[in-house]
């Protein structure tokens, strides 16, 4: 296909616009549909060894370093003791919310062992994931295809303009009934 016209090369241009961002969001929407089916396995995976128990905090709610916080919410630590598995006693720090007392209690999470444990991801944690793994593949994806469509174009089109000038250069005498080059008006064609 040889655009000729502006409008031609407009059309044109909308075409492969079109077909870049419509394989980009094909891809996109496959990689999406892949992270949150593996995000689904891997919390029910989690979820069979994740338990929730009841703590007592042992001191009160003190905010914990910024190297440790796990989570984007307003979480604080406290000193807590728990039992995990039946009649285990244990102690340790566990996240707690802000301005949590001495005394309180507290639901928590365990792995199997007792210790404290992130609980099971979440619906909207795993589709956040996966919006954002889909967009970042359609976005690599996108920037692909742009890339190969302006590699085939500046490969192809000297190429195809050399050509056009050759075609014309042919037509054009006929098409205006001007004389060819290297013809003169005693020269006949016959």
């Amino acid at each position: 296909m040889t655009p000729s016209e502006p409008a031609d090369r407009g059309r044109f241009g909308r075409v492969i616009v079109t077909v870049i961002v419509a394989v980009a969001l094909c891809f996109g929407a496959v990689a999406a549909g892949t992270v949150w089916n593996a995000g689904v396995r891997a919390d029910r995976e989690r979820a069979a060894h994740r338990h929730q128990v009841q703590a007592v905090t042992t001191g009160r709610a003190e905010d914990p370093p910024v190297a440790v916080r796990q989570d984007a919410g307003p979480q604080s630590v406290a000193a807590a003791v728990w039992e995990y598995p039946d009649n285990v006693r244990r102690s340790g720090t566990v996240q707690v919310p802000p301005r949590t007392p001495k005394g309180q209690t507290v639901t928590i999470w365990v792995d199997d062992a007792g210790s404290p444990a992130r609980p099971p991801g979440s619906t909207s944690e795993r589709a956040m994931t996966s919006f954002a793994g889909g967009v970042s593949v359609a976005s690599v994806v996108a920037a692909l295809e742009a890339g190969a469509v302006v590699l085939v174009r500046r490969r192809i089109g000297p190429h195809r303009l050399a050509a056009w000038e050759r075609e014309w250069e042919q037509v054009e005498p006929v098409w205006s009934g001007r004389l060819r080059r290297g013809s003169g008006p005693d020269d006949d064609d016959a």
